[in-house]
């Protein structure tokens, strides 16, 4: 994040609307319900994962959000009704945001939608106003608090064998960064059809007396029906797939319908990757859910070893979708120049990442198998 010299003369100029300003750069306002300051010492609130409130960090008084929609979860929208369906490329481009409390302006990446003020604390909540983007419909707020990702994360890493011990000291879990990213879920009816061939394994002896096993093959078909709910998709480019996928899965159907008091104090991302390619990419999920189901769906039928040569023609009906923003704890340390990322799960606790690997660990390690096997066909002598 970039920052820019406070002036607290251009409070007056903030709209509700985007305007373009020089540079790739615009304005947006912020939200003033999620700079709640406490009734007791003046403190700026923050989302509390512990009571799902607003909590004081400072002296510790709470207040419930109040939530006055009847629908308190994410509405699931039709997909071929929805008009926006695009990427959003946003490149370089930064958004000018001006803090109601002290009126210090502040520059951020036009993929944030919250974070706090660097001058004063005060929670910015930025949501843009714009034809071609949508809004999150719920948010699947944080259960799992700073204190308890870092008690998980601490048994994750001690629990690395081959990690250095230099490394676990350095890997502090007070490092740790609440952030909201961006997912696409999707409900779906799936009808498929399909061909594949099954074997069956049966032992033979030939006239000598040796034992082989044969499969006998077979051909089958058949049709295949399932519903498909809440498939996550990241909604972000700038995160690794791969390696939030290690914290999953979410509770998606555990949402509460978006309000920005629920992102006050976290970082928060709004999608770059659309409505399209997101869907493209859960069909690409369900259609790997839908090989394995079948899969062993014909081994159950018939009583099959083997199943190769699976073809699979996949129908989707009556697709739905929810953009909800899923809440995770991150956190990275350098070690021997390099850096190392860990994410906890902000709704379940799960920990996932990389840890340094020592050479002499893995050595040792080989060395005691080598032993084990070596002293194991000794006594079996």
């Amino acid at each position: 994040m970039m920052v820019t010299k406070s002036d607290k003369g251009i409070e007056n100029v903030m709209t509700d609307d985007l305007f373009e300003l020089n540079s790739g750069k615009f304005q947006v306002d912020t939200k003033e319900e999620t700079d709640k300051k406490c009734p007791q010492c003046g403190g700026t609130m923050d989302f509390d994962p512990g009571s799902s409130g607003l909590l004081c960090p400072y002296c510790g008084h709470k207040k419930e959000i109040a939530i006055l929609d009847p629908e308190t979860t994410a509405v699931e929208l039709d997909l071929e009704l929805a008009e926006t369906l695009e990427n959003c490329d946003w490149g370089v481009e930064k958004k000018t945001v001006i803090c109601k409390s002290c009126g210090a302006q502040s520059v951020y990446d036009a993929l944030q939608i919250s974070d706090e003020c660097p001058y004063c604390g005060s929670n910015q909540v930025m949501e843009e106003k714009g034809k071609d983007t949508l809004a999150p419909g719920g948010v699947c707020v944080f259960k799992v608090t700073k204190e308890q990702a870092g008690s998980n994360f601490v048994k994750w890493i001690k629990g690395k064998l081959f990690c250095p011990r230099a490394a676990k000291q350095k890997a502090k879990p007070d490092a740790f960064k609440g952030v909201y990213l961006p997912y696409w879920t999707f409900d779906t009816q799936t009808e498929s059809t399909y061909t594949a061939r099954y074997g069956r394994d049966r032992h033979v002896t030939d006239s000598k007396g040796n034992r082989r096993t044969v499969t006998d093959w077979y051909p089958t078909s058949g049709e295949y029906s399932e519903f498909i709910n809440d498939q996550a998709v990241l909604a972000s480019g700038m995160h690794d797939p791969a390696t939030l996928s290690k914290i999953e899965p979410y509770n998606t159907e555990d949402n509460l319908k978006y309000k920005p008091e629920y992102v006050a104090g976290f970082v928060s991302e709004r999608y770059s990757i659309g409505l399209k390619e997101g869907w493209n990419k859960a069909k690409e999920y369900i259609n790997g859910i839908l090989s394995s189901n079948i899969t062993g769906k014909i081994r159950r039928e018939h009583h099959a070893d083997h199943v190769n040569s699976l073809r699979v023609d996949t129908a989707f009906y009556n697709v739905k979708y929810k953009y909800l923003l899923l809440p995770v704890w991150i956190s990275s340390f350098k070690y021997k120049s390099k850096v190392y990322q860990f994410i906890v799960n902000g709704q379940t606790g799960k920990v996932g990442g990389k840890s340094p690997i020592s050479a002499l660990r893995v050595m040792i390690a080989v060395l005691v198998g080598l032993a084990a096997v070596a002293l194991f066909f000794y006594l079996s002598r």
